[in-house]
């Protein structure tokens, strides 16, 4: 899930609709939402959040410092005009990435990920020896993953939750976790239980390509990518 903070509602709609195109859950909050919600949020909601989006606001650079105590998602702040004094105090505050509109959503995908890769990298050699794995490749980019460089035909909510799972890899997750990852922290449309179909589903598939299940399943506990 991405949040997406911005005065403006034309440009949170905007920037939603273009996340579902892709299949990806997010929400827009103004300001003052984003203000109470960032500081009052369960950490397993925040916890959830896989990047966010600063847009225009007055407190862009406080907001980037009250992310940094709750959450470790990458943080990328739009800028409406090149300005070199406001870029070095985005950076100053706290942010990731600063990336001049318009901007692709996927673009801002692939730059969280090349975030989340530089703060979660383990040592090469440790990587290949503990990982059984290596033979999946996953782009965290809305392209799909490959075994032995084989495509990997996924629905995409199968796709998110092997990406959330890897992400956090040796971390049990929770159904909840899961589920506000995927569809929203926000929704409500849909039931929770859901998460055990795709969970099932992608088992198999993992399963059947590499002989041998690399997520684990506790009952109540949630679900860890174990390689």
């Amino acid at each position: 899930m991405y949040i997406i903070v911005d005065e403006r509602p034309i440009v949170t709609n905007g920037y939603v609709a273009s996340f579902g195109r892709e299949g990806v859950a997010s929400v827009g909050l103004y300001t003052e939402e984003f203000g109470d919600w960032i500081e009052t949020a369960p950490k397993t909601d925040v916890d959830t959040v896989q990047g966010f989006l600063l847009g225009e606001s007055s407190q862009r650079n406080k907001f980037a410092v009250l992310i940094q105590k709750r959450s470790k998602a990458p943080i990328i702040a739009l800028s409406e005009a090149r300005c070199l004094d406001d870029t070095l105090d985005l950076f100053t505050a706290g942010v990731d990435d600063v990336v001049r509109k318009p901007v692709h959503v996927r673009e801002i995908m692939a730059r969280s990920e090349a975030v989340w890769r530089r703060t979660q990298r383990a040592p090469a050699k440790d990587m290949v020896a503990a990982d059984r794995t290596e033979r999946l490749k996953v782009f965290f980019d809305g392209r799909d993953a490959e075994i032995d460089g084989r495509k990997m035909d996924l629905p995409r909510r199968e796709r998110q939750i092997l990406e959330y799972l890897i992400r956090n890899r040796g971390r049990r997750m929770t159904k909840s976790q899961v589920y506000n990852t995927v569809y929203g922290a926000f929704s409500s449309e849909i039931d929770e239980s859901v998460v055990e179909g795709h969970v099932s589903k992608l088992r198999k598939k993992l399963r059947d390509a590499l002989k041998f299940d690399p997520i684990e399943v506790k009952r109540y506990m949630g679900y860890a990518f174990v390689g």
